[in-house]
């Protein structure tokens, strides 16, 4: 990628507020949030990894999808925190890329990896005495294996498309990190190919993963319907309250912002929304998976003295 066409060389991210009382705040609460998403997922993971129970593969699923949230939130609340306490708000072309980069390619591996753990729930409601073979080691790992690699390769096209543009006006990001739509204001020269493009990509890597969780959870409905005792139709649906409450925070954050119509978008709802996804649904995931789970609390019980 030529940085020769580019006269940006760094990036101004305005934050959320210039007020220093206000700032400092901010910096209390995002400490407190990255301190709670880096200890209740890397607890969720070393459960998983250490308990035996654990070793299944809707386990193996959230394992990874902490792993996920853990380095998601790591490739933005650290920016954040230093630009809450420092004077210099600014970002390196580089930095901004790498950021844009990353931020990217784990947002489309959740999507991926949230379609697959809707199929692994399919698998596991509809055909329970299939379960364990049809959800073999092997087909696990290339699942995850497979949203790792989407994600990534979708992100390298967005990343080198985006970046291929001229910044050659004002430098001023409206937001806390380098987001798809800011850099998109920022850059110069024609850009209708790129915003069919950007919404291909959307529809690609967000859309179409929706699309698949649906039909999983049609399925599965159809075969919940089939049980005649009430108890074996709430337990069946218990087994999938939190994924289907990690899809619906996630999928509708995203969706929200990049779905919209232009006419209603707004930066400043932009920032509210990408805080959650961003910052806050990754501590919140841990929470989900385990609260309301007695194999994670069992597994919990036994670590502590």
């Amino acid at each position: 990628m030529e940085r020769s066409n580019h006269t940006v060389t760094e990036f101004i991210l305005l934050g959320f507020t210039t007020d220093p009382g206000m700032q400092l705040g901010l910096f209390v609460v995002f400490l407190g949030v990255y301190s709670l998403t880096v200890v209740g997922n890397s607890t969720l993971i070393m459960l998983i990894c250490n308990d035996s129970c654990l070793h299944t593969p809707m386990y193996f699923f959230i394992g990874n999808l902490s792993f996920l949230d853990l380095w998601y939130s790591s490739v933005y609340t650290p920016k954040i925190l230093v630009t809450c306490i420092s004077e210099d708000k600014s970002m390196s072309f580089a930095g901004c890329l790498c950021q844009f980069f990353f931020s990217a390619g784990l947002a489309y591996s959740e999507c991926y990896l949230l379609a697959a753990m809707a199929f692994d729930r399919y698998v596991a409601i509809s055909k329970p005495l299939l379960y364990a073979r049809a959800m073999s080691i092997k087909l696990c790992a290339l699942l995850v294996a497979v949203s790792y690699f989407g994600g990534f390769i979708n992100s390298s096209i967005i990343t080198k498309k985006t970046f291929s543009f001229n910044f050659c006006h004002e430098n001023i990001i409206d937001d806390f990190f380098c987001d798809l739509l800011p850099l998109v204001k920022l850059a110069c020269g024609e850009k209708g190919n790129y915003k069919f493009f950007m919404y291909f990509l959307l529809a690609s890597n967000v859309i179409c993963p929706a699309v698949l969780i649906l039909a999983s959870y049609l399925f599965i409905i159809a075969t919940v319907l089939r049980i005649s005792s009430s108890q074996g139709r709430l337990k069946a649906f218990s087994t999938c309250s939190s994924h289907l409450t990690s899809v619906t925070l996630y999928y509708g954050s995203i969706l929200y912002i990049y779905a919209l119509p232009r006419s209603s978008y707004s930066f400043d709802t932009d920032k509210i929304v990408s805080t959650f996804y961003t910052v806050v649904f990754p501590m919140l995931n841990p929470m989900i998976y385990s609260l309301r789970n007695k194999d994670v609390k069992e597994a919990l019980k036994k670590l502590l003295p």
